[in-house]
């Protein structure tokens, strides 16, 4: 009796287990289909929002480093 007490519970614990990953898994394939297209347009926004904060940080950039280099006296013309 003692040696089919450990077979049982773990059949039951994995039976559980199994049924609870799989509502879990069905429930969150489920709540990501219901907002798609809101969600694609809020993460084409923030995309850009982030492209846009890049393109301003690397012409502030350049245009620090011209500005740097004319304080300092550096030649940076083009031959």
């Amino acid at each position: 009796m003692m040696d089919w007490i450990p077979v049982v519970f773990v059949t039951f614990k994995l039976l559980v287990l199994g049924t609870g990953m799989f509502f879990a898994v069905k429930w969150h394939y489920d709540q990501g289909k219901k907002g798609k297209e809101n969600e694609r347009r809020a993460v084409l926004r923030a995309g850009g929002k982030v492209a846009a904060v890049f393109v301003l940080s690397l012409l502030g950039l350049v245009v620090v480093t011209f500005a740097l280099a004319r304080i300092l006296g550096l030649d940076l013309s083009l031959p």
